[in-house]
């Protein structure tokens, strides 16, 4: 049997212990998201102590993304080189030491830092995570495991805020963060137990052959603008939902803390069904010949622009309820660009540059997470009142969710991207088909 036929390299059959390590990766975005969940859902006890106002609470939600796209870069570039396993369990370790600190009494600055660490070490985790997981699956059976990662986040906000807010509302916000840091280690130990490298591509003589595409030309495909273009409104909405939405049910509906945290858990449940949805209507639209423009690029941004005019609707509503269903809903359905982008850009780009190109995504579409949080706050410092400016900023992020999607529709045409980045390189246009495009 020829090398291209052997299980571990054809790209058509899934490895041995693939889902094992999809879960351990499920279970670090679980962790990932708990730790940014933790300020917003803490965010009136934390401005009571600390006698914080908006602007300032604002400051300390996008403080989190300060280094947040610059070490998504780096590390992004670094996974080409030295292996995911590697890679992924420092990044756990960070998260887990910057979370100790805040367990004693803590300034305003202090917590500010640590989160601008806790940040550093996070940016990359979606990226290094998703690249770690294409090891072990073919491009055409990405999106489901993509979809199962992506609901780390999901799952980490839905498990842990009932726990957290419970030692927030029986203890203390500050023992929150400890219990954070605690199990950030368990996951730590566990992947020293079980993590593996994935076999596919690393030996596959695609990958030792393919020739380097220039990053100017794959940073500049539509494919790659559109991806960060759609997922900077997605963004926009999560960092919003991370910091303020707590808050909102708290000071800008009147519902009380305890309530608030099972409250603050509906737009993650709503989101985590459309993932898992998204992951498996997308597999199956390709199981059945459609392209990936289809199945993809429109499956990922038409919810954006159903949920950023659903969003908008929430200054007319006449009652909490009503308001709390439009947010949940109009920020739920920015799910599904999670699930497609990834695999679009993995379309297209030779594996040895994969990692980097992904964390370069990632790092422009969380740059909303360092804007998002800022904005809200100041709105509602200068709004006439508290709830008229948690309208205006939901308002702004429709309009950043519509138009998002709108590039989105506009630009994500990975199934032809991979032709016309052969033809822009022509004395590699041979061996880069040979490599890049299925036989």
């Amino acid at each position: 049997m020829s090398a291209q036929a052997t299980p571990a390299t054809s790209g058509k059959e899934t490895p041995k212990g693939a889902w094992t390590i999809t879960f351990l990766l499920f279970l670090f975005m679980l962790v990932n998201f708990a730790d940014k969940i933790v300020v917003g859902l803490a965010g009136v006890p934390i401005m009571t102590d600390l006698k914080l106002e908006p602007e300032q609470f604002g400051l300390l939600g996008s403080s989190f993304f300060f280094l947040f796209s610059i070490s998504a870069i780096v590390v992004g570039f670094i996974v080409n080189k030295v292996p995911t396993r590697w890679v992924l369990l420092v990044l756990a370790i960070i998260w887990a030491v910057a979370q100790f600190p805040m367990v004693g009494t803590v300034s305003f600055t202090t917590l500010l830092i640590c989160r601008i660490i806790l940040g550093a070490g996070e940016g990359p985790a979606f990226s290094v995570a998703a690249h770690a997981i294409y090891k072990w699956f073919p491009d055409e059976k990405r999106t489901l495991p993509t979809a199962i990662l992506s609901q780390g986040s999901a799952f980490g906000v839905i498990l842990a805020v009932p726990a957290l807010n419970w030692i927030i509302v029986n203890h203390s916000w500050h023992y929150a963060f400890g219990a954070l840091g605690v199990v950030g280690l368990i996951w730590v130990s566990a992947w020293l137990a079980l993590g593996k490298e994935g076999p596919l591509e690393s030996n596959h003589p695609s990958m030792v052959a393919e020739p380097k595409i220039p990053y100017l030309h794959l940073l500049t495909s539509r494919t790659f603008i559109g991806c960060c273009a759609a997922t900077f409104g997605a963004y926009w909405a999560l960092s919003l939902g991370l910091t303020w939405f707590t808050p909102f049910i708290i000071k800008g509906l009147g519902f009380s803390q305890k309530d608030a945290g099972w409250i603050s858990v509906l737009p993650w449940v709503f989101g985590a069904t459309i993932v898992i949805l998204a992951g498996w209507i997308s597999q199956v639209m390709m199981a059945r010949g459609s392209t990936t423009r289809v199945a993809r690029g429109v499956l990922g941004s038409v919810p954006l622009v159903l949920g950023g005019c659903i969003l908008a609707m929430m200054p007319y509503a006449n009652s909490p309820g009503l308001q709390i269903a439009f947010l949940v809903v109009g920020s739920g359905l920015c799910g599904a660009i999670y699930v497609v982008c990834p695999p679009m850009l993995g379309e297209f780009t030779p594996v040895s540059q994969r990692g980097a190109v992904i964390a370069i995504y990632g790092a422009i579409y969380t740059l909303a997470g360092m804007i998002a949080p800022s904005v809200m706050g100041s709105v509602i410092q200068r709004a006439g009142s508290t709830h008229d400016g948690y309208m205006t900023g939901f308002t702004i992020n429709a309009v950043v969710m519509v138009a998002s999607g709108l590039l989105g529709l506009l630009l994500l045409w990975p199934n032809t991207e991979k032709a016309r980045l052969a033809r822009s390189v022509p004395a590699q246009a041979d061996a880069l088909k040979r490599a890049v495009l299925p036989t």
